[in-house]
């Protein structure tokens, strides 16, 4: 199967190089071109827009930064409506709010054009390895059709029904762990205040009912100061934003996602845009610290 891909930042340039590894042709796009370098290397060839893309591929991947570049890709000069039609698919794997998404699938299949959504779970380490957890919504024929390439994608491919609803778990699942960050973050600091070995309270944490991924893998890097991105802090507080509006739309009241919320976009102001989600840690440092 020739798969297209669209947008080759952390997730889009790994998620593409498996693609590769596990044996399927691959067209790629991406605004820097020079991104396209080292997948070219490995076999994929480059499609000079979005609109090229589609046209050599039956089905097209796009893993864009937020709300606007998915719309971007898709309704710009050279997007995807340029080529769209019967016969070809889209599945939008960025990471946008309800309301985006049906925007883009309603533009899709009016060209007579299929869709899937399909955010994913899971950051670069994942994305390398097929390990993501994929949230696709929209068309059960797309995503039937396209299963070969989830399943080296991901260890798991829900179908949760109509556009919008994968849109809208991940946008949940983010907000959780936004929220876990930040708790973790202040328990991190609140050991090694309280005069602990914050080391210690990692290895007590992964023996308990509080046990996750996240906490092992993150903690030892945090505590090192070690910031570099599997998912940029920039992109979860946009996250954060989308799942807040969601809350807001249905009458939430979510005040633990909006402290956290504040929490990352102060750690955007101090320049921590492009680091890991992680280096909200350096914010819950500083508050301690002026406190």
């Amino acid at each position: 199967m020739e798969v297209g891909f669209l947008g080759l930042g952390i997730m889009g340039k790994a998620i593409s190089m498996n693609l590769l590894r596990n044996g399927f042709k691959v067209t790629v796009w991406n605004r820097t071109l020079s991104k396209c370098d080292e997948l070219v290397a490995h076999g994929a060839t480059i499609g000079g827009s979005p609109a090229e893309v589609i046209k050599k591929c039956t089905i097209t991947i796009g893993m864009l930064a937020d709300p606007a570049a998915a719309l971007s890709v898709v309704f710009d000069k050279g997007g995807v409506l340029e080529q769209i039609c019967p016969g070809k698919g889209y599945i939008d794997m960025s990471t946008v709010d309800h309301e985006t998404s049906i925007k883009i699938s309603q533009a899709i299949t009016s060209k007579g054009g299929h869709f899937l959504e399909a955010p994913v779970s899971g950051s670069k380490q994942p994305a390398e390895t097929g390990q993501l957890v994929i949230l696709s919504a929209g068309e059960k024929a797309l995503y039937d059709e396209a299963i070969s390439a989830l399943n080296v994608i991901g260890k798991k491919a829900f179908f949760l029904g109509e556009v919008g609803n994968g849109a809208k778990m991940k946008l949940v699942v983010n907000m959780i762990m936004g929220c876990m960050m930040n708790t973790f973050s202040e328990g991190l600091v609140l050991a090694e205040k309280s005069g602990l070995d914050p080391r210690t309270l990692l290895d007590v944490l992964d023996l308990g009912g509080i046990a996750n991924p996240m906490f092992k893998g993150k903690g030892p890097t945090m505590l090192q100061s070690n910031y570099a991105p599997a998912f940029p802090l920039k992109h979860q507080q946009k996250d954060m934003r989308l799942a807040l509006a969601l809350g807001d739309e249905n009458a939430v009241s979510m005040p633990i996602a909006a402290a956290a919320n504040e929490a990352f976009k102060k750690a955007r102001s101090l320049g921590l845009g492009d680091n890991d989600f992680s280096a909200v840690f350096e914010v819950v440092k500083d508050l301690k610290r002026s406190s």
